[in-house]
């Protein structure tokens, strides 16, 4: 076992005979410089119980069970359940749970989770900080490393073209910024997406059911008139409404989803009420 590689995740790929899946979205993080600069942005403390989501090979696992007060690890692939067991059995402060992170029970988590670290499966990275904003009201910090487009989409401002459901939805309960640019070389395999590190500071609760349901029907049809928009989702009365409420609320009649503010939506949602 001497000729094995120092670093952790190298050390388990070879050890365990780890081969990545890219249907899942694998790319394990490999230049362990980077668990400091994510530990520093979570502004990680004694005290917060922390949900990684994606916990692969365990290298950013022990980094957080080392430095809170307790850790979950989220990890959908069995196969990865000897190199998890290597990272956290020597922590009594972590539980690893093989889930699908869409699917888990996150109220259930116990104790309660605080903060969200991870280095986020690309496929599901909007999904789960959408889900966890609106099911753990406790947690106050996300940090997580994700595709570019999808940082960039969380925080975009309003008119822009990554402005969508997942920047308003994150952006009424949160501060959202992407807090630096991800080399690809830090991962393997190499991904053939960029990524980002983004941060999460949540200011409100999350927006009710009916305020979701009210931007992502106004966002279906993205390049037609909000109004049209709304009405082309299944309740055709509610054209002549919406007009009337965009008015009042001092924005355009035929205005487009894309050109209201998080803020909008709340008013607009009053409004029609």
């Amino acid at each position: 076992m001497s000729d094995l590689p120092v670093q952790p995740s190298l050390r388990r790929l070879k050890a365990f005979g780890v081969r990545p899946n890219r249907e899942l979205g694998q790319n394990f993080l490999i230049d362990s410089n980077l668990l400091d600069v994510i530990a520093r942005a979570a502004d990680l403390g004694p005290d917060d119980v922390v949900l990684e989501v994606g916990g692969g090979l365990g290298v950013l696992s022990e980094h957080l069970a080392e430095r809170v007060a307790h850790v979950h690890v989220v990890e959908i692939d069995r196969r990865l359940e000897a190199p998890l067991r290597d990272a956290l059995d020597p922590h009594p402060n972590s539980t690893l749970h093989f889930a699908d992170a869409v699917r888990l029970d996150l109220a259930a988590l116990d104790p309660t989770p605080t903060k969200v670290v991870a280095n986020l499966p690309y496929g599901i990275a909007a999904t789960v900080v959408l889900r966890t904003i609106e099911e753990l009201p406790g947690v106050t910090t996300w940090v997580a490393m994700v595709q570019r487009e999808v940082g960039e989409r969380l925080a975009a401002v309003p008119g822009s073209g990554a402005y969508g459901v997942p920047s308003v939805l994150a952006q009424l309960a949160c501060e959202v910024r992407v807090l630096r640019p991800v080399s690809r070389s830090v991962f393997f395999p190499v991904p053939k997406v960029d990524s980002v590190l983004v941060g999460l500071r949540r200011r409100g609760p999350a927006p009710d059911p009916a305020l979701r349901a009210l931007v992502r029907q106004g966002f279906a049809h993205r390049r037609k008139a909000l109004p049209r928009s709304l009405a082309l989702a299944g309740d055709p009365g509610i054209r002549d409404r919406a007009r009337a409420a965009l008015e009042a609320i001092g924005r355009p009649p035929d205005a487009r989803a894309e050109t209201l503010a998080p803020a909008d939506w709340v008013a607009l949602r009053e409004a029609l009420a």
